[in-house]
């Protein structure tokens, strides 16, 4: 069976595609309900009552360990219980059907596969993706370890010594393991009924490649990296295409706010979104969908961690290791072997600890344990160089016989010994430079916290007062959530000495209150906590998917989905025309900038043929015409200056002109203008405070302008501005309002829904009510037109309802229930009815010309 998910790659990315495999067809597709496997139906409908979600989990890696013996040649295989991919299940109800995506970390030979996808799919609930193994060391160990996860943790390639630069190749390799990842699946999943949650910076764009097939699919995504500032991740050539991904999921989570941070910079300076907050929820409008932002760190599996220590071997491992340093303190470390570990500068400290302090000497142990290390080259080779020289110098320099101050355990260490080594030490230290969360900290908290048998091997009263120091760079993720820990600056060799002898010589109590506060919250926000949480925001993220229609838009990694109310449709020549022609009483209302005029345009004067097409609508008598516009009347009366039947209202209907030759109306809302000299300074202030920022001034409005200030920065002074003037201005007649890229202040009540309700209440006054409304604008001030005219249409006094064209410019959410793509469609459709009225009135004058005749 083809599946549908097979597209050209040549849509994804520039340059030429690499040549892989097809994905492999042999897995069967799971159904949960008749009929999934046809295509889906992308109208409006509810879910099916007779389906039962599940939730598919897609991970670079299965939770899985995988052998195949030497003799049989037969493969086994069992749940690995540290992925955190399986312990999150314990975060569901009970019932729940979970499916995991993902490959294994052994090679299966390709007349295997078959087979052991049936087994893992039966026996485990696993889709194994099998890439090919090519693809695989390009897509792991070159795009994935060598380039994003250095850029992540802030390494630039600055030379070829220091990082890897980027490689279009590795780029290449990076999509197509994602299209594989998200073909397996397309191939368990029931799209209406089941929830995705994929993870991590290895399957960012995996959300473009489920979006495009379904649109309305439930789709979580959890990073659990650091996410760099927008300074660091704007070096990456491919910024756009990843981001615009990671929007394709209904809920994207972060560790820490400060990750979240950084993404929704990037996403305001390289896409131009502004992110707000809504009833506490962190939320980015992107083509009428919201994507919502959640900020919750990863917990650990306590169970797992209790197990460990109750392990048959861990009583007597302790024994082993409380003897090997009777009379010590012991200060622990466990990281991964990696540059950003900061195993070295940890050493260092412990070597600064002992010259200031060698009363310590003897008295003080601190036991390394190195875990292997998950990428290859030279950068892990230099700095396992570097840590081993920085132990043997400081064994050789402190230590004697019977003593050695540092001691590196540099092999799998099994999880009951680490547990023994984490209830064992005093003080545990986590030194990294960069890290995404880092678990260590909680894992060693839990196990100080001892178990009833652990405690009886070693003779400890199960009621003994529980104590634990931890020592914790302030560049992980877990640091916000320690608020007992010592925070260091890794860097800062003295300061991390001086917290080492802080943490040992702390009296007992404060050791005591610290390590209870930890335990609580770590005890609280477990594993299943954190899972828990997530999904009860995607479903709330996702509850709006069969109350909206959906579009594909844009090609390749720039694909998105446009998400508008069902009744919204394109607004054409051919839809308005015939209504138009039997329709005798007609009211157009046109926005200027953005709607006859585009918004790029350096040149705001209206163009000939805009000039052409208003002076042949206005002058068919049946016509009344309005430029409804923000700027000022003297602007708008120059370069409508030939248009002498055109009705014109200026900043945004302070000022109203029915033809050219009649006088401006000043609205009587506003008469009172002092509140000026409060809005004067304020203004001036930030504009001084704001590069590229100015003031607009209006008759009876001002305007502070940021577009052309930083985009982050001149938005975070908008919004300063908008409250600092709401504060000052509360007693005055004036409203202030932020729209795109400025703050505006304006009189009460002058709004351009009020001009087209004057206007059409105007046309009812003289007896002749309108039986025809056009509207067209693009931005938020006119959606009160739009509200206006709606609202007048439907008052019941009226003979007859008229004909309402509400249309906004350009695919958005909008009151409208029209849309024009852009201001050239305007002018084709505004010439469309202009032809049709001269066409018109030609006929008139023929057949009034063969009546006189006649």
């Amino acid at each position: 069976m083809l599946s549908r998910s097979c597209i050209s790659l040549l849509e994804l990315a520039s340059g030429d595609m690499l040549n892989f495999p097809q994905t492999p067809r042999n897995l069967p597709r799971v159904m949960t309900a008749r009929g999934i496997i046809s295509d889906i139906d992308e109208g409006l409908r509810s879910p099916s009552p007779e389906c039962y979600e599940k939730k598919i989990i897609v991970s670079n890696f299965l939770p899985l360990h995988s052998q195949k013996d030497a003799k049989s040649g037969k493969w086994s295989f069992s749940f690995d219980e540290d992925q955190v991919s399986w312990q999150l299940k314990d975060g569901f109800s009970s019932g729940s059907k979970v499916v995991y995506v993902g490959s294994l970390k052994v090679d299966v030979d390709v007349s295997e596969q078959e087979e052991v996808s049936q087994k893992l799919l039966e026996e485990f609930s696993c889709v194994p993706t099998f890439l090919p193994s090519d693809i695989q060391q390009k897509f792991y160990h070159g795009f994935c370890k060598q380039y994003l996860w250095s850029l992540f943790h802030y390494m630039l390639p600055m030379c070829l010594d220091h990082g890897n630069r980027f490689d279009r190749q590795l780029w290449l390799a990076y999509v197509s393991a994602n299209k594989i990842f998200a073909d397996k699946v397309m191939e368990v999943i029931n799209p209406e009924e089941d929830y995705v949650w994929v993870h991590d910076y290895h399957l960012m764009i995996l959300p473009t490649f489920l979006r495009k097939h379904f649109t309305r699919v439930k789709l979580g995504f959890f990073l659990h990296s650091p996410f760099p500032s927008s300074e660091i991740y704007r070096t990456l050539p491919v910024r756009d295409e990843i981001l615009r991904a990671l929007l394709n999921a209904d809920l994207i989570g972060f560790h820490t706010f400060d990750y979240a941070r950084h993404f929704l910079s990037c996403c305001s300076r390289m896409l131009g979104l502004e992110y707000e907050s809504k009833r506490g929820y962190i939320g980015l409008d992107y083509f009428g969908r919201r994507v919502n932002i959640k900020i919750q760190p990863v917990g650990i599996h306590m169970g797992r961690l209790q197990s460990a220590l109750n392990h048959p071997l861990s009583s007597a491992k302790a024994k082993e290791i409380q003897e090997q340093f009777k009379g010590k303190k012991l200060i622990l470390g466990v990281d991964d072997m990696d540059i950003f570990k900061g195993i070295s500068l940890k050493l260092l400290a412990m070597e600064q600890l002992l010259l200031q302090h060698p009363e310590l000497l003897g008295k003080l142990v601190m036991v390394q344990i190195l875990n292997p290390a998950r990428s290859t080259g030279k950068d892990v080779q230099e700095t396992r160089r570097e840590t081993y020289a920085t132990f043997r110098r400081i064994n050789q320099t402190f230590g004697f016989p019977g003593y050695e101050p540092v001691v590196l355990i540099d092999r799998n260490v099994p999880l009951y010994e680490k547990t023994v080594y984490y209830y064992l030490a005093e003080c545990f230290i986590l030194n990294a430079v960069r890290d995404g969360m880092n678990l260590m900290p909680y894992k060693y908290t839990i196990c100080r916290q001892g178990t009833p048998k652990m405690d009886e091997a070693l003779g400890i009263s199960s009621d003994t007062p529980r104590t634990s120091t931890l020592v914790v760079s302030e560049f992980i993720g877990c640091s916000p959530s320690l608020s007992g820990a010592i925070r260091v600056n890794p860097w800062d060799i003295d300061a991390v000495a001086d917290a080492l002898n802080l943490a040992i010589t702390m009296p007992d109590l404060e050791k005591q209150l610290r390590h209870e506060k930890h335990y609580r919250y770590i005890s609280s926000h477990d594993v299943a906590y954190w899972a828990r949480s997530f999904f009860q925001d995607l479903e709330r993220a996702c509850k709006d998917h069969y109350t909206k229609r959906y579009w594909g838009i844009g090609f390749g990694l720039n694909f998105r989905i446009l998400s508008l109310s069902p009744s919204f449709r394109k607004l054409t020549i051919e839809r308005i025309l015939s209504t138009y022609r039997r329709t005798s009483r007609r009211a157009i209302f046109l926005d200027y900038d953005g709607t006859v005029v585009p918004q790029t345009s350096i040149s705001k004067n209206p163009s000939p043929e805009v000039i052409s097409v208003l002076n042949n609508l206005c002058s068919d008598p049946k016509n009344t015409v309005f430029i409804v516009s923000g700027r000022g009347k003297i602007s708008l009366g120059e370069w409508f200056s030939q248009c002498e039947n055109l009705g014109i209202a200026a900043e945004h209907g302070y000022f109203i002109r029915w033809r050219r030759t009649l006088d401006w109306e000043t609205s009587p809302l506003a008469a009172d203008f002092d509140w000026k000299q409060i809005a004067d300074p304020v203004m001036k202030l930030y504009t001084e405070a704001t590069d590229g920022s100015y003031i607009e001034p209006k008759e009876s409005a001002w305007v502070w302008h940021h577009q052309d200030a930083d985009p982050f920065f001149g938005s975070c002074q908008a919004r300063e501005l908008l409250d600092h003037l709401e504060n000052v201005l509360a007693n005055e007649p004036v409203v202030v309002k932020r729209g795109h890229q400025i703050v505006e202040v304006k009189p009460q009540g002058i709004t351009k829904g009020l001009v087209a309700e004057k206007v059409l209440s105007t046309m009812i006054d003289d007896g002749k009510p309108v039986d025809f409304v056009m509207c067209i604008g693009d931005d938020r001030s006119d959606e009160d037109m739009f509200e206006s005219i709606l609202r007048i249409a439907s008052d019941s006094s009226l003979p007859a309802a008229p004909e309402i064209f509400a249309s906004t410019v350009g695919q958005k959410p909008s009151k409208a229930k029209y849309y024009l793509d852009d201001t050239s469609d305007v002018l084709t459709l505004l010439q469309g009815l202009a032809a049709s009225s001269l066409k018109s009135r030609a006929n008139a004058e023929i057949q009034a010309s063969t009546q006189s005749v006649a």
